[in-house]
């Protein structure tokens, strides 16, 4: 009796079964990385609601009565649209006087802080000397201290050399509150442009001085721009430092923008003209929202340009 021997089964291609498991982990990587992109957009869109809702509530509510803010529902239209209440604010609240205050202030203490932060950055960023590295930390700490801790001393300071209650004395304490941050980024921002252009520079006959102002700074107009942006956000924002140093005999018609609306919101009481108000908050946020919006480029750009090198 003979037995029949069952044909075998092909055996498996060489090299398949790695393959297979090399599919299935990229099948599982790109599902981790669908999922993780999926978390990231959630949270986007969290963040985003969360920031975008106060800002349409406060415009909304700034083209509206005191019923329709209290007892209507908060993102409802307003009955109409009229642009008494930021007529009222800008005139009757003074908050024009106060808003051209902080244009003034703003402007001329960003200027300051940019000249003397680039030029501060260039040197101890490009020229090694004894104690280079000793100046740039004693810079990069003032980031470690917080501002309120610094209000007695300065106010101390400031009041010593006659300038309380002054545009110089303000002007003087922002770009020293902005310091730190604008050498510690240009700093780093100056020390990945190319060594060849300067050397060409030098030896075409030009200046430390013409270097700096012709040939540097034009190559750092992206960090320039974005630090710049930072620091008007930072500086119109402010609201603890003008309030230790300016006060006094006549102080409130030398208020910034903060200040004003924060007497707006505290001296009215239960009579409060909640839509002025809020239109004066309107006025504030939205000179920042542009500025960034306009820049939004250059400060990607300015951000990004000094990470590789």
């Amino acid at each position: 009796m003979t037995t029949e021997i069952a044909p075998s089964a092909p055996a498996a291609p060489a090299g398949s079964a790695p393959a297979g498991r090399k599919h299935s982990a990229a099948r599982r990587q790109r599902s981790e990385v669908g999922l993780l992109t999926g978390l990231g957009h959630l949270a986007l869109l969290v963040w985003a609601i969360l920031v975008i809702a106060p800002l349409l509530w406060t415009i909304l509510a700034s083209f509206k009565s005191n019923t329709e803010i209290f007892l209507g529902n908060p993102f409802a239209l307003p009955g109409k649209f009229g642009f008494d209440s930021y007529a009222r604010a800008w005139s009757e609240a003074n908050v024009g006087r106060y808003f051209l205050n902080s244009v003034f202030v703003v402007t001329l203490s960003t200027t300051g802080t940019m000249l003397l932060g680039a030029m501060a950055a260039y040197v101890l960023s490009r020229y090694p000397f004894p104690g280079n590295r000793v100046i740039y930390y004693l810079f990069v700490s003032g980031l470690a201290f917080p501002v309120f801790l610094a209000l007695v001393p300065l106010f101390l300071v400031v009041n010593n050399l006659g300038l309380l209650n002054t545009y110089t004395g303000l002007i003087l304490v922002y770009i020293a509150y902005s310091l730190p941050f604008t050498v510690f980024f240009l700093a780093a921002f100056f020390k990945t442009l190319p060594t060849s252009v300067a050397e060409a520079a030098m030896i075409d006959g030009a200046s430390h001085t013409r270097l700096f102002f012709q040939v540097m700074m034009p190559m750092a107009r992206p960090a320039l721009v974005s630090i710049a942006i930072f620091n008007v956000i930072g500086q119109w924002n402010q609201y603890l430092l003008p309030v230790a140093l300016m006060q006094g005999e006549g102080a409130d018609r030398k208020w910034v923008l903060t200040q004003g609306i924060a007497s707006i919101s505290t001296s009215a009481g239960y009579q409060a003209d909640w839509a002025a108000l809020f239109a004066a908050l309107t006025l504030s946020i939205l000179p920042m929202i542009i500025v960034y919006a306009f820049f939004q480029r250059q400060i990607q750009s300015g951000l990004t340009a000094g990470a590789v090198k």
